[in-house]
């Protein structure tokens, strides 16, 4: 344990010892540890490696090829809880993983009818392992072309972790995200909101009236992204978090009173 803890800190792993005791909980046996330790010195995100992340107390499947859910946006799962109802209709568009449609179906009493639907079919493997457990439609596609039209004018809150970092900065992201994480999850076009537009633009008819639409954005991007809402007949506001150090918009649908 020892000699692993020392080269996983040779490698620059701040919690070393924490890593260690989740790799060797990970390995079958001493060899498989090995490769293990290889894999995460050489860079790859620990939980590529282990195959799991925690996410809220909610342990979801990982791999190689899918983004990695953030800390930041268990404050968007949060959020959507407080506004979802039992048996509500959950769309978790942009899913990756499926880590945030899951969360919001654990966590609201009587369950959801939920949904996840993204363009990437490699992280949509774990997405349907990690919705199974509630039921989950996962569907393929790019953005709202991925669902069925039974869905149109039905869903009654849409969580959204679409990219939003600008292309020129792709190259400042940390190796273990620009590295080892799909570009499709990461690159948001010239000025980060290319995604968002597109979203803001499809969604009335795909909410519910008076339905919400949560996504995360940053705090110098948030007025463009709310603007984009606003313009597509949503009305939008913002929430932070400083101890997630997160930033989103939630914004309402027509048809319900908009104070709600």
């Amino acid at each position: 344990m020892k000699s692993l803890v020392q080269d996983l800190r040779a490698a620059g792993c701040v919690f070393a010892e924490e890593e260690a005791d989740l790799l060797t909980a990970a390995a079958r046996d001493e060899e498989h540890l090995a490769q293990l330790l290889a894999r995460r010195v050489r860079g790859e995100p620990l939980e590529h490696v282990v195959g799991w992340a925690d996410f809220l107390g909610l342990r979801l499947e990982v791999g190689a090829g899918a983004f990695v859910p953030r800390r930041r946006s268990e404050f968007l799962v949060r959020e959507a809880v407080a506004l979802t109802a039992p048996g509500a209709v959950v769309l978790d568009l942009c899913c990756g993983v499926g880590a945030l449609g899951a969360l919001v179906a654990a966590s609201v009493p009587g369950g959801v009818e939920l949904h996840a639907a993204d363009l990437d079919p490699g992280p949509l493997a774990y997405a349907r392992r990690n919705v199974a457990p509630y039921g989950g439609a996962v569907w393929q596609g790019d953005l709202y072309d991925a669902l069925p039209a039974s869905l149109r004018g039905r869903v009654d809150v849409m969580v959204v972790n679409a990219p939003y970092v600008p292309t020129s900065e792709i190259p400042l992201l940390p190796p273990e995200a620009r590295d080892h994480e799909p570009p499709l999850s990461l690159d948001g076009g010239a000025d980060g909101l290319h995604l968002h537009r597109r979203i803001a633009a499809g969604a009335v008819q795909w909410l519910a009236p008076g339905g919400h639409l949560l996504i995360e954005t940053s705090t110098r991007q948030s007025p463009r992204t709310a603007a984009s809402l606003a313009a597509a007949g949503l009305t939008p506001r913002e929430a932070t978090s400083d101890a997630y150090d997160a930033t989103i918009i939630i914004a309402t649908g027509p048809g319900r009173d908009r104070s709600a």
